[in-house]
């Protein structure tokens, strides 16, 4: 597995992705540009033939220069129980450090015990603080197929720094 930033070719691969893992599906329009716009904000993890079986995609915040939005996670069910969630997390952790960015958010759904987890681990191991908040409530969505979008709580971890294992 290698970890690097997405092109353009990718984005019909995490559109398949995040179909198959049952995110919130975007266009695929929306990944193609995402690979372009966002590349050196996201990764993609790729297997030994170089097809991409987890990605993670984020962006700087416009009107918070200082704060990395962390917009989705999907991993390839055949290739989970690996930490490759937490992989790449580390992989963009390290590199907004490196641009000066001192906090990370994402949103997580109440019952996502396994992001909730990646995020408070994360937190641990850079030696920052982890604060959730309710942000969206079922309200803020669109009902699909007569079906509610799950509320969602904003994680805020910060100021950020670099593993415990590379600030000695």
């Amino acid at each position: 597995m290698r970890l690097a930033h997405p092109e353009p070719e990718d984005g019909p691969h995490l559109w398949s992705l995040a179909r198959t893992t049952g995110m919130d599906l975007n266009s695929p329009y929306a990944y193609t540009l995402w690979c372009r716009d966002f590349a050196a904000t996201s990764v993609v993890a790729r297997d030994d033939t170089g097809r991409p079986i987890a990605y993670l995609t984020g962006y700087v915040r416009p009107d918070s220069p200082d704060t990395y939005f962390l917009w989705q996670v999907a991993v390839d069910p055949a290739h989970r129980g690996r930490r490759l969630a937490r992989y790449m997390l580390d992989f963009i952790g390290d590199r907004i450090v490196e641009r000066g960015i001192e906090h990370l958010e994402a949103t997580v759904t109440p019952d996502n015990t396994a992001s909730r987890a990646l995020f408070a681990s994360f937190a641990r191991d850079r030696g920052a603080r982890i604060t959730w908040t309710a942000l969206f409530s079922e309200e803020h969505f669109p009902k699909e197929d007569g079906e509610s979008h799950e509320p969602e709580d904003l994680v805020r971890i910060g100021p950020l720094g670099l593993p415990d294992e590379e600030q000695a």
